[in-house]
């Protein structure tokens, strides 16, 4: 088994020690990765996040260990005013300076000239293209000193995070390593811990959203509803990913197969 304290530091870690990490890590709490991951990269570790209730618990518990931990988000410069609202409350309550990241001007003023301001409402295709413009480029320039970073994912959160482990290798970053130190946890088990500790989240919650995104691609969902379902709510029978986690190709293969497995189970059953 790897030796934890003494692990050799090289810059980005192979596919067999994560392997082995993942397996170590996966009975171990958030906060025992989290530690492991400050000591082991430093100033080369971020903690990726969108002030939703999972990266708002992840920022909590890792300045808890180390306070100068490096933040950053991307502004779309489409987010809510009650976002905005929360970072300032953060940067106050935390005393952290948050590193944020815009789209590039000149992509995204071709991109609005070119479609309009709200183009991703006509096709699937055109809001994954701002997506990209968007959040994903922005956050691959925000991850670009790094060797790790942390993410919020769940593996309640949807098909395509089903099978998420706590630690893996990018699939769309560069191939650095990706932290999911709350891969296991329930939203019963996140919102917990955020009453327990007084920790800030977005006022959207208290209204009816479960997962906040960009203004005009987000809505409050329905008792019994999907927690994702509504995000870009217009799209059917698409996964609900901006790219930042999955490439759009590989999360319709994962939610295609995830799909298949449920019909099958269904008629097992049945």
């Amino acid at each position: 088994m790897l030796d934890l304290v003494t692990l050799a530091r090289p810059a980005r870690l192979d596919k067999s020690e994560v392997d082995e990490l993942a397996e170590v890590f996966e009975d171990r709490s958030p906060q025992e990765l989290l530690r492991w991951a400050i000591d082991r990269f430093g100033l080369r570790l971020a903690i990726s996040t969108s002030f939703q209730t999972d990266g708002m618990v992840l920022l909590d518990m890792a300045w808890r260990i180390d306070p100068g931990i490096r933040v950053v988000t991307v502004d779309s410069g489409r987010l809510h005013q009650e976002t905005y609202d929360l970072m300032e409350e953060v940067r106050d309550r935390y005393g952290i300076q948050i590193e944020v990241f815009y789209p590039e001007t000149a992509a995204l003023q071709e991109f609005v000239q070119t479609n309009g301001i709200n183009p991703f409402y006509r096709s699937t295709p055109l809001r994954r293209s701002c997506c990209d413009i968007r959040k994903v480029e922005p956050l691959k320039r925000a991850l670009a000193e790094s060797d790790a970073w942390i993410s919020g994912q769940r593996r309640e959160h949807s098909a395509t995070r089903q099978g998420v482990r706590k630690l893996e290798i990018d699939r769309t970053c560069d191939g650095r390593l990706k932290l999911n130190p709350l891969a296991d946890w329930s939203e019963d088990r996140v919102w917990d811990y955020v009453r327990a500790n007084d920790v800030p989240y977005n006022a959207l919650y208290d209204r009816g959203y479960t997962s906040i995104g960009c203004a005009p691609c987000t809505r409050p969902t329905e008792p019994g509803e999907d927690p994702r379902a509504g995000r870009w709510w217009w799209e059917q029978d698409t996964p609900k990913e901006c790219g930042i986690h999955w490439n759009f190709e590989q999360a319709a293969l994962v939610a295609q197969a995830a799909a298949q497995f449920d019909q099958l189970l269904a008629g097992e059953r049945s």
